[in-house]
């Protein structure tokens, strides 16, 4: 925090003569995190760490070479809040506890996970449906049955943990600035069916949970002195549905190089805009 100001100004200070900036980076960022800051089969993949197939073009890169920061990069995909903490078993190995890389040095943090606690992912795979209603079954009423909304339990119950987590982010690097970036508007209301398999009233009740899960994390983070860019509301019109050259997230089937349900390349460069402007 105390070096980030006069570095973002350095950033932004430009030489008449040559048009490129003068100072040297400054700023100690960490990025915490899964798989939606990491940026999974998203070109390059990172060949110091392949079992979390975190991309060198992610977002928290993007946001490093906006605000000339040194980046510590150790989100990994498949990691949940636990992976703070304790070791997490990658597809080629174990990825080390990601709260090593804090340090009262640190000046800047950032935090997006939650959506594989609440089980995020295997809820959508869980709404797909190739054939039209009433062929399948719809996951928005299997999942509220008997009164009880599974997904909206898990979301709020999930609160306390990640309450803790900026605890631990602010005794490991008090000095810093911690911002938790959420989770986007990955389909529009109603969804687009057949494009994307998945029915109308699903994908309004699994947007639904995205939103819940955020409006956790902004009230958490005004809890606990942390910063919450929710990008939600600038992704809409870029979801899964959206033709491939305006969409930031991939649906069930990926057109391009990343992973299903996750942002892509060109996602990963607006989110790194998005938080780099709050800052």
């Amino acid at each position: 925090m105390r070096r980030l100001l006069p570095a973002l100004l350095a950033v932004l200070s430009i030489t008449w003569g040559t048009g490129a900036a003068t100072a040297e980076p400054d700023v100690e960022y960490v990025a915490l995190g899964d798989s939606a800051a990491a940026g999974p089969l998203i070109p390059q993949q990172d060949p110091v760490d392949p079992g979390c197939l975190r991309s060198t073009r992610n977002w928290p890169s993007v946001l490093a070479e906006l605000i000339g920061a040194r980046l510590t990069d150790v989100t990994c995909s498949g990691a949940v809040t636990e992976n703070l903490t304790s070791a997490q078993a990658t597809v080629k190995g174990t990825h080390e506890p990601q709260a090593q890389a804090l340090s009262p040095s640190t000046d800047l943090v950032t935090l997006t996970i939650g959506g594989n606690d609440v089980g995020f992912v295997e809820a959508a795979l869980g709404c797909v449906n190739l054939l039209p209603e009433p062929a399948g079954t719809s996951c928005r009423d299997r999942l509220t049955a008997n009164g009880r909304d599974e997904l909206a339990e898990r979301v709020d119950a999930y609160a306390a943990e990640f309450a803790a987590a900026l605890d631990l982010i602010a005794a490991r690097a008090p000095s810093a600035r911690v911002v938790v970036v959420g989770y986007g508007t990955y389909i529009r209301p109603g969804g687009c069916y057949p494009d994307q398999p998945v029915w109308g009233r699903d994908a309004d009740y699994l947007q639904g949970a995205v939103h819940r899960l955020n409006e956790v994390f902004a009230r958490e983070a005004a809890a606990h002195g942390a910063q919450f860019v929710d990008i939600a509301p600038p992704s809409v019109g870029r979801d899964a549905c959206a033709p491939a050259r305006s969409r930031w997230f991939e649906g069930v089937v990926a057109t391009g190089p990343a992973a299903p349900l996750h942002p892509n390349a060109d996602g990963m460069a607006a989110i790194g805009a998005i938080v780099a402007g709050r800052l």
